[in-house]
């Protein structure tokens, strides 16, 4: 995904990522700011937001920290107008944050269910209502919401608030990538499967590990930096005719 071409168009583009901190949101950052966009990363958890900043600022790329809480609007028009007034202009937006939970439909509570709606689906919304009218301003965009392999397919039966946002995620975004083809404003979804983050740590070394990855044709767990290059290229002008599209990054699994 490090063609040329993606490096190119992301020269002088701004991003904004939410969720930054760790797994595919930090991979996010870090394919950004190597295809030389600036790029804020956004997270509640500011400690290891600001040290990925640091980071990667050491390494040479254009990055800065802002915290966001995503369900929140008046943070998100702050964090938006921010980054329009100190980097001049905002043309992609990347709706990764979120949050899971493994209760099925009997065992799942209101208050978790109402909490994953909030931070994985109505952010998601906030975002581009708040981002969109200023990537208009910049002549156009590309917003790239993550959802999953589990806003496809019913998966093993359990995390169904997970499922429901992800789901929800995949349709908002065909509806958004309708209602602005005709101006410049590019939306596409990225549906990860098994990726070795931070949300998938208690299942190391279990049995649920070994179903993973024997489910999985490639038989190995995903990468962070596989997710974020493809993020990269869907934020670049080398997906210049991509929009409503849903892109896979699973290993195989919804293949099977």
């Amino acid at each position: 995904m490090n063609g040329s071409k993606v490096n190119d168009s992301l020269r002088d583009k701004v991003a904004i990522v939410t969720g930054a901190a760790r797994g595919i949101g930090a991979a996010a950052v870090r394919s950004l700011g190597e295809a030389g966009a600036s790029v804020v990363a956004t997270d509640v958890l500011d400690d290891e937001g600001e040290a990925l900043v640091r980071e990667l600022c050491a390494e040479g790329a254009n990055v800065r920290y802002a915290h966001l809480d995503v369900t929140d609007e008046q943070q998100w028009l702050q964090v938006v107008d921010r980054t329009v007034r100190e980097l001049g202009r905002l043309d992609v937006l990347v709706n990764n944050a979120g949050i899971g939970s493994m209760a099925d439909v009997e065992s799942e509570t209101v208050e978790t269910w109402d909490r994953t709606i909030s931070i994985n689906q109505e952010g998601v919304w906030l975002g581009m209502k708040v981002a969109i009218p200023r990537m208009r301003e910049a002549g156009g965009g590309s917003v790239v919401n993550l959802s999953s392999i589990f806003g496809a397919v019913g998966g093993f039966g359990a995390s169904v608030a997970y499922h429901a946002t992800k789901g929800a995620v995949r349709l908002m975004t065909k509806n958004a990538a309708i209602r602005y083809a005709t101006e410049g404003i590019r939306v596409n979804s990225v549906h990860p499967g098994f990726i070795d983050t931070p949300l998938v740590a208690e299942l190391k070394g279990t049995p649920a590990e070994n179903e993973i990855i024997q489910s999985t044709p490639m038989r190995r767990w995903g990468r962070p930096e596989e997710v974020g290059e493809v993020i990269a290229f869907l934020a670049s002008d080398a997906a210049s005719y991509m929009t409503g599209s849903e892109v896979y990054v699973d290993g195989g699994w919804t293949a099977r």
